[in-house]
């Protein structure tokens, strides 16, 4: 290939290995997730809810890097389920309040060894280098 179109070569991107590893990441906690049945996307809608247990949907979307128009959808389906509730802001209706339901509260000890878990699969990488990885994703994603 021309030097012309070296940027277009796959093993030129940054954005390739991102998105294989997210792939292959998501593959690794499909089935802790799967018998509870849950998505990688609907587990980590839960992980922020079991720290804050009420936000709104905005806070969810800034704190997990997703629109509403992705977390509409799965929050209906969450409070269909009975995981969750949703309500609209008393002080401004535009507002949608989500909160855990005792059932999604519950759902917590069901899902607290799948960090472990994965954890013992292994990883190719050193706990400095997992570190490093860490602060450096989150370095990208705030730029």
């Amino acid at each position: 290939m021309s030097q012309e179109y070296q940027q277009l070569l796959l093993k030129n991107q940054i954005c390739f290995p991102l998105y294989a590893c997210s792939r292959k990441i998501v593959a690794a906690y499909t089935p802790y997730l799967k018998p509870l049945g849950l998505t990688y996307t609907q587990y980590i809608v839960f992980m922020v809810l079991w720290e804050e247990e009420t936000v709104n949907v905005g806070q969810l979307g800034s704190a997990l890097h997703l629109d509403a128009g992705t977390l509409t959808p799965l929050l209906k389906h969450l409070e269909k389920d009975g995981y969750v509730t949703r309500n609209r802001s008393k002080e401004d209706e535009r507002v949608t309040i989500v909160s855990l339901t005792k059932k999604g509260r519950d759902l917590k000890e069901k899902c607290k060894d799948i960090p472990g878990e994965l954890a013992k699969e292994g990883s190719a990488l050193n706990e400095k280098e997992a570190a490093q990885l860490y602060k450096l994703l989150y370095k990208f994603l705030e730029g």
